[in-house]
């Protein structure tokens, strides 16, 4: 049984060195902007802290409001998204900001704000609890991991994660102890190589006292990726190259791109390929044949060669271009 000394621990351990980030408030101050804290957590998704907080700056500086996003052309903030990745969550990103800016403001509890577009139920319970108080369980993957080697969990459930989070709010403010929790899993409690003697749950801790805190939670098995093929075509004409923007649905949608063949999964042939770009989705690998071609293919634009990093190309499209200019890809401060 977790004592409430520990989450008093934990709290205590969070104000002394709790990390400064540009979407957060500091413990025990008034809670973030609702805005900042859905911006990042959508941001957050599958993207580490030290990629997101210059995009995170870049977008505020840019739309510093809901209202501002969702007046913005979905075109510009797809460009702005470019090297994110996962770029469904900058489709929703956009539809949900139209749909707050409707309602004047974010919905306060994690049940109204799931009824939002992109908006799951560990990022409503995430901006639930940080940004208006609710005790809601913000389960991610530091959370999960913390609890589950503070419980001795080898193959955690997460109905009783939940609920074990959800004892350690009480009496302690939501928004704190979920970051709190956030911090010791990215810091201190991390998968490999966990610094123990510097956590403050450690006298609680069942996967320390265990002798083996690594073995908690136990390693969940990979599916094998499989893995497809695709052509490129590199259309290049007095100094410009040809750009399509791909269909809205499906992957990387809506986003600007290099023309091409639908991928497969069939090897191809391709002798006079200029490079490969080998790359790796979320479900699939990739790997992507670039070809020179003479004539424009499809509806697009001929975008000039010195802005093209203003064109909004995901990574995938920016290896291409590295390869077809011979020179590393770089984004437009």
């Amino acid at each position: 049984m977790v004592t409430a000394n520990a989450a008093a621990r934990l709290i205590q351990h969070y104000v002394d060195n709790f990390r400064q980030l540009p979407w957060r408030a500091p413990p025990g101050t008034p809670p973030a902007d609702p805005y900042r804290v859905w911006l990042s957590e959508i941001m957050l998704q599958q993207t580490t802290v030290a990629t997101v907080t210059p995009r995170f700056e870049r977008f505020i500086e840019r739309w510093p409001t809901v209202e501002a996003l969702a007046a913005a052309k979905g075109e510009d903030v797809l460009q702005e998204w470019a090297g994110l990745g996962y770029y469904a969550r900058a489709r929703n990103l956009i539809a949900c900001a139209r749909e707050v800016a409707k309602l004047r403001a974010f919905p306060t509890t994690s049940a109204e704000l799931r009824k939002l577009p992109g908006i799951g139920s560990y990022t409503a319970a995430a901006i639930a609890a940080i940004a208006f108080g609710e005790v809601a369980a913000a389960i991610d993957t530091n959370v999960e991991r913390v609890m589950a080697r503070l419980h001795g969990r080898a193959r955690p459930v997460k109905g009783d994660i939940a609920r074990e989070f959800i004892d350690m709010m009480h009496g302690n403010k939501a928004g704190d102890l979920v970051q709190a929790t956030m911090d010791l899993g990215a810091t201190i409690c991390r998968p490999r190589a966990p610094r123990c003697h510097a956590c403050p749950l450690r006298a609680d801790c069942a996967a320390y006292a265990s002798g083996a805190p690594e073995q908690f939670p136990a390693p969940r098995q990979r599916r094998v990726r499989p893995h497809k093929h695709g052509i490129a075509w590199w259309i290049e004409r007095d100094g410009k190259v040809w750009l399509v923007r791909r269909p809205a649905k499906g992957m990387l949608g809506g986003m600007a791109a290099l023309p091409g063949d639908e991928w497969s999964d069939l090897p191809k042939d391709v002798p006079n390929a200029m490079g490969i770009v080998r790359h790796v989705f979320t479900h699939f690998s990739l790997d992507l044949y670039l070809v020179h071609a003479s004539e424009p293919v499809g509806e697009g634009w001929w975008q000039p060669l010195h802005i093209l990093d203003r064109a909004g190309l995901p990574t995938l499209y920016q290896k291409a271009a590295t390869i077809a200019l011979g020179t590393q890809f770089r984004r437009a401060a």
